[in-house]
């Protein structure tokens, strides 16, 4: 299913669908054919697992932004132009989503994520940073999100409610970001999860 959305910096607050397709790929082997399933964007850095791993601070729990039916997401901090893993606070801050292999979401699920959001760019869409698939490990790097979720500004508890002008920004970021899947791409993508948990913000709600 569906991993969360995401807006993109900017003025404006964006939609971004993590998960594409319908698929229903198993967990993920540990020696696929990596060179016959992979179709990704030239554009997309290719990450080791031990960047990743150095990035997010060995995945301590205190880097930990979410979790979902895909796996968990943390927060790690890479070069600006690059992929080696820099000090936390500097660089390029991004978001390393890591398959759980248990979970409902596997291999092919993972192939099909990098492939189309590998070829999707839209400043209302989440960027794709790159990947990592090295043994039995599937990861993906996006850019961060400052702001969280939708969700959270909207019912979590202590939270300030959210002007309605900025509500009306997130409205028309989130159809703008639906209108270019659904209509737009050159390849046209059904997103079926659109709720409130899968709209993240940007410094918008600053």
């Amino acid at each position: 299913e569906s991993e969360p959305t995401k807006e993109s910096s900017g003025d404006q607050p964006v939609v971004l669908v993590s998960s594409t397709t319908t698929s229903n790929g198993g967990s993920a082997s540990s020696t696929p054919k990596f060179s016959e399933e992979l179709r990704v964007a030239s554009q997309l850095r290719k990450f080791t697992f031990i960047d990743l791993k150095l990035a997010t601070r060995n995945f301590r729990p205190e880097s930990l932004l979410g979790e979902g039916g895909f796996g968990c997401v943390f927060k790690g901090w890479i070069e600006e132009n690059g992929t080696a893993p820099v000090k936390p606070g500097t660089g390029l801050t991004v978001a390393v989503k890591t398959l759980n292999i248990d979970g409902l979401q596997g291999h092919k699920e993972w192939l099909a994520e990098v492939d189309y959001l590998g070829n999707l760019l839209h400043p209302n869409l989440v960027k794709l940073v790159g990947y990592c698939i090295e043994d039995d490990h599937r990861l993906l790097v996006y850019e961060f999100m400052p702001r969280g979720s939708l969700e959270n500004h909207l019912f979590r508890k202590g939270s300030l409610p959210l002007p309605w002008s900025i509500r009306m920004k997130i409205a028309l970021g989130a159809a703008k970001g639906l209108a270019f899947l659904h209509e737009e791409a050159e390849r046209p993508v059904i997103y079926r999860d659109f709720k409130t948990s899968n709209i993240l913000l940007d410094a918008v709600c600053g």
